[in-house]
């Protein structure tokens, strides 16, 4: 993967900045929009970026609410109930989405899930457009199992940057995002869960209140005061020291 340049809103990019792939259609991310027959421009200002592997490509940028995609992983809050979904927010001042009360691994009428308000899941999204309220899932449509879906039992819930939750969320972080505070956390023979939602909130449980709060601080830190490698890597020993 790689950040191939700096764009702003309504740029016209050129077709040399795009991914190809023999057999994979183009994957628009956040931030694009294509406008038929084939112009594709930035809706944001941010970093182009690309992935060739899965010929995908989108804009990486901090700014803004978290706007729902289909497929994107969310960590979603309860709400309220009715009696065949569960109505779950997805960040601050936007409608809640719904989470029917089967779409969990080996739900029944009799077998599913109570969740009370306040409760958290870690959830996909399914149905995204701007005419109706995005839909959830906590288990997979093609498989039946739960693929890390579902609840989320204990831990703390931490508020993060956009841009920050999807540098979580690649495939090498350290490699890919310069993030390396978590390998460097777990190095330190801390044992800790972490759970990371598109919407820009980072779930984290640990051995103690006092360990979890550490590890979220930390988390926010480097975000927040874009933190490089080094600096990422003394916070750790931070952490360590205090958990």
């Amino acid at each position: 993967m790689a950040a191939t340049m700096f764009v702003l809103p309504g740029q016209e990019l050129d077709s040399s900045l795009l991914p190809s792939h023999p057999t994979l259609p183009l994957k628009l991310g956040p931030g694009l929009r294509h406008i038929p027959p084939n112009t594709i421009t930035p809706t944001v200002a941010g970093q182009l970026c690309t992935d060739k592997r899965k010929n995908a490509v989108w804009v990486e940028f901090n700014g803004g609410r978290y706007i729902p995609t289909a497929g994107d992983l969310v960590i979603a809050t309860i709400q309220k109930s009715s009696v065949d979904v569960f109505y779950a927010s997805l960040s601050d001042y936007t409608s809640n989405a719904t989470l029917p009360q089967l779409s969990f691994e080996g739900a029944t009428k009799k077998t599913r899930p109570q969740l009370a308000q306040g409760a958290l899941v870690y959830a996909r999204v399914t149905l995204a457009n701007k005419h109706m309220d995005p839909e959830l899932e906590c288990v997979s449509s093609s498989t039946g199992k739960s693929e890390g879906l579902g609840p989320l039992i204990g831990g703390m819930i931490f508020n993060v940057s956009l841009g920050m939750s999807r540098r979580l969320m690649l495939p090498k972080p350290a490699d890919q995002g310069g993030l390396v505070l978590l390998d460097e956390i777990g190095g330190q023979g801390i044992a800790f869960e972490i759970a990371v939602g598109r919407n820009g909130k980072v779930w984290v449980d640990s051995k103690s209140l006092k360990c979890t709060l550490s590890i979220g601080k930390a988390i926010q830190d480097t975000d927040e005061k874009t933190l490089t490698a080094d600096e990422q890597k003394k916070l750790a020993k931070k952490v360590a020291r205090e958990a």
